[in-house]
């Protein structure tokens, strides 16, 4: 076998032992979670911090979902192959709530990159005597979408227009 064969051989066998726990997971790039809301998150800076788009599928008073903002930061972005991260998500275009999410990267023995969060939604109310409601804890996983480049929430999120109002 010559040495260009023996190469290539070395380098297949090299990339197929690579355990799925030896990949780093990636951030950035689009993903959704079991309610099917989406998110796309960009590239993240050298300090790990990273902004994005979040389209919700679920809303507090049926309001109609628009694709709100996200800005969060991400635990040592090259150290480690499934870092920890938290993001918060501004909800003020069609509700008065704001939503924190932290959680892990992991990567599936299966290869498939799972984003496992944890999140405290801080809706407003209109007195201290109502804060006692006014706070709810959840869990998403959020799974890769793949999908062409570019920012696309936009192009799929409906049009409040063209949709019914919601009935009392």
């Amino acid at each position: 076998m010559g040495s260009g064969a023996f190469a290539l051989a070395l380098f297949l066998a090299l990339v197929v032992c690579i355990s799925p726990a030896e990949r780093k997971c990636q951030l950035s790039g689009l993903w959704r979670n079991e309610q099917d809301s989406l998110m796309e998150i960009s590239a993240l800076t050298d300090d790990g911090g990273f902004q994005g788009e979040y389209l919700t599928r679920v809303t507090l008073a049926g309001g109609c979902p628009r694709v709100s903002p996200l800005k969060g930061a991400q635990q040592q972005p090259s150290e480690v192959a499934s870092p920890t991260f938290a993001f918060t998500v501004r909800w003020d275009v069609f509700s008065n709530a704001t939503t924190t999410f932290a959680g892990q990267c992991f990567v599936e023995a299966s290869g498939r990159e799972v984003l496992s969060t944890t999140w405290l939604l801080r809706e407003a109310v209109g007195s201290l005597e109502e804060d006692w409601k006014a706070t709810r804890v959840g869990r998403n996983i959020f799974t890769r979408k793949r999908a062409p480049g570019g920012k696309i929430l936009h192009s799929l999120s409906s049009s409040c227009e063209d949709a019914a109002s919601p009935t009392p």
